[in-house]
């Protein structure tokens, strides 16, 4: 993979800094129940089709009282795009080159009062420049005020850059995480944007205050729920709600089909899965 451009250097950097504080974060929720899981990382190194060394991330697992399973991924891949799969990406139909630096999160809770949820961001390098993401909420169990915490955070990220982002990547994510063959949405929503591509210092920053955000204020939900007592009710609504959101990410997300498409590594975009899951 060529050597990277100072651009490319800082996001990367912050994706790897996002992910070692928001791993010790969920490690010190953990410690908080009384146990001492952390995460195990794995590295993986991705070959392009040309042959060429294309890259790689790490895979981070942890598996605890509190998160049952939890993956927090950072990437750093470039190489060529094959075929018709290039064309279907932004500015790499004429050049299929490309580079691709991001974090990938995603939480299945042990207790079903605790939401799942999922995190994002990235910075693709084609013809064209660009920055995408989000955060979005997953509960098995809903309740108002934590969608409404968690809504929040997200708007005052987006507030204090454009107070037109909010309305804009609220409408996006719900549009964005539903499954149209259950009509129904993954859950309760967040915000989701992808092709940012102004000034990269303001849309870096930008990025920045999306993962400290949610940095901010998952914990927080977590903290709140995680010793609420729970009943077997409780426990079958939450593995059938997983039965839909491990629909989604097979059959409709995006992310999932790029990393396939582009030789990641598998068990890495396959972590989104939940460990346990029902359908009935």
């Amino acid at each position: 993979m060529p050597p990277l451009d100072a651009d490319q250097a800082a996001a990367r950097s912050w994706f790897e800094e996002l992910r070692t504080r928001i791993c010790a974060a969920f490690e010190g929720l953990e410690a908080e129940a009384g146990s001492d899981a952390r995460f195990d990382y794995i590295t993986w190194d991705r070959v392009d089709p040309s042959g060429e060394p294309g890259g790689g991330g790490v895979r981070g697992v942890m598996k605890g009282r509190v998160f049952e399973k939890v993956g927090v991924n950072v990437s750093t891949v470039g190489g060529t795009f094959e075929g018709e799969f290039a064309r279907s990406i932004r500015g790499a139909g004429e050049d299929p080159r490309f580079f691709a630096t991001g974090i990938s999160l995603v939480a299945h809770m042990a207790n079903p009062h605790v939401p799942a949820v999922h995190m994002n961001t990235r910075f693709l390098v084609t013809t064209k420049r660009w920055f995408g993401g989000g955060a979005d909420l997953n509960p098995p169990l809903p309740r108002d005020d934590d969608t409404a915490a968690f809504h929040a955070a997200m708007k005052a990220a987006c507030d204090a850059h454009d107070p037109g982002f909010y309305p804009r990547y609220k409408a996006w994510a719900d549009e964005y995480f539903y499954i149209p063959h259950r009509q129904v949405h993954r859950g309760v929503g967040g915000i989701f944007y992808d092709h940012l591509e102004r000034d990269f210092a303001a849309d870096f920053a930008f990025t920045q205050d999306v993962g400290r955000a949610f940095l901010d204020v998952y914990p927080a939900i977590v903290r709140a729920r995680m010793d609420e007592p729970f009943t077997p009710a409780d426990m079958a609504a939450r593995d059938a709600w997983r039965g839909r959101y491990a629909e989604f990410n097979l059959v409709y997300d995006r992310g999932t089909s790029f990393g396939l498409k582009t030789g990641g590594n598998v068990d890495a975009i396959l972590m989104s899965l939940p460990p346990v899951a029902t359908w009935g």
